[in-house]
């Protein structure tokens, strides 16, 4: 895992929902080192710890991070203007394996809530035939829709409320689709009905874990999943240092 720090200026700075930011940096060091999936340690002003965030979009010499301000920190970053700088240490963990399932496959990208953007890099990239479906809470909370379909996916969005979209889970449109490969990152009760319902048709599918990391890259051990081996027997490893993605028969959910 090569990954090395940068001082990245704001581009631009959009505010897609009451507490959801999307940022894109100039990142010519780092841009060129990332893959869909993985993400960054960003340094807040004024903080000690830095922030992880994944990444959304991976350009020539750009990041873009889609973010939820969930505390101080996350905060902090959302008051930073477009001209303004940011360390960042990327990138971090090991992304998602779309250069792996061939063109010939039909890509399912499953995500719920905040845990869509992380999907949108790996959809730009997966060259295949590609459908995404994409849960949130309402109508009020939806993200990154038009940009799945910019990415060449056909797009099927639920909520919970039934405000927008379907009325129900992503797993009740899922049933209704047929795919090869699977990737979903999202809350664990939905990235368990995924798992659940890929292993039922023998689908592989690969998860990306959403996890409070310090340090990014193993030393803390704050991040501990446990996963398990081929023989069934369990072992405890770190998200952002194994992960964040895994292959959902490897991770204990």
């Amino acid at each position: 895992m090569k990954y090395d720090t940068e001082l990245c200026t704001i581009l631009e700075k959009r505010q897609l929902t009451a507490d959801i930011f999307d940022m894109t940096v100039s990142a010519p060091k780092l841009a060129p080192l990332a893959k869909p999936g993985q993400f960054a340690q960003i340094l807040v002003p004024g903080k000690t710890l830095r922030r992880p965030i994944s990444l959304c979009g991976i350009g020539k010499d750009t990041l873009r991070f889609v973010f939820q301000v969930r505390g101080e920190g996350t905060k902090v970053l959302a008051e930073l203007q477009a001209g303004d700088s940011m360390d960042i240490l990327a990138p971090l963990g090991n992304g998602f394996p779309v250069e792996t399932a061939g063109a010939d496959k039909h890509a399912v990208f499953v995500g719920g809530g905040i845990g869509v953007p992380p999907l949108l890099g790996a959809a730009s990239a997966f060259s295949g035939e590609k459908t995404a479906v994409l849960g949130f809470r309402g109508k009020d909370a939806v993200i990154l829709m038009k940009d799945f379909v910019h990415a060449g996916c056909e797009a099927f969005l639920t909520t919970d409320d039934g405000s927008f979209g379907v009325h129900g889970l992503v797993t009740d449109v899922m049933q209704n689709l047929t795919f090869d490969v699977c990737y979903a990152c999202g809350p664990a009760p939905m990235l368990r009905a995924v798992v659940k319902l890929c292993a039922e048709r023998n689908v592989p599918c690969y998860v990306s874990m959403e996890q409070r990391m310090a340090c990014g890259i193993g030393a803390c051990l704050g991040c501990a999943v446990e996963l398990r081996r081929e023989d069934g027997s369990s072992y405890y490893g770190h998200v952002c240092k194994d992960g964040p993605v895994f292959s959902a028969d490897r991770v204990v959910l």
